[in-house]
């Protein structure tokens, strides 16, 4: 298929495709009269890429995501790690966020109910 069609059936632009093509996180496309031509499977490839670019994978790190198994690991490990941690950090936000909208305090930081979460979430949790 075309770069076009290719664009089309992913939502991803051309020129994105030819970006990940130039740093290798895209096997490059045979040519036919001068146009690239994708085999089906790229358009798998492309959902991948995106699906790492999503959880904020870096090119580096999606690079490193393409190869041998047993290369890959130690990175992949480190960013369910991080991730694991965002998500973390995220409930926390939200945890904020929810009671600072319940709050009768003028300013956040002096609730009293607040600064006892904050002090919990510095605690580790020994349940792990």
């Amino acid at each position: 298929m075309t770069i076009g069609r290719l664009a089309e059936i992913t939502g991803v632009p051309a020129s994105a495709i030819r970006y990940w093509e130039r740093h290798g996180l895209l096997p490059a496309p045979e040519r036919e009269g001068g146009q690239r031509r994708y085999p089906p499977e790229a358009a798998a490839r492309i959902t991948v890429l995106r699906t790492c670019q999503q959880a904020g994978l870096s090119l580096a790190e999606i690079r490193e995501f393409q190869r041998e198994q047993p290369r890959r690991e130690a990175m992949i490990r480190a960013k369910i790690t991080e991730l694991r941690q965002r998500v973390v950090d995220l409930d926390h936000a939200e945890q904020l966020l929810v009671h600072a909208l319940r709050c009768g305090e003028e300013d956040i930081v002096d609730c009293p109910k607040f600064r006892q979460q904050m002090a919990a979430w510095r605690t580790p949790d020994p349940t792990g």
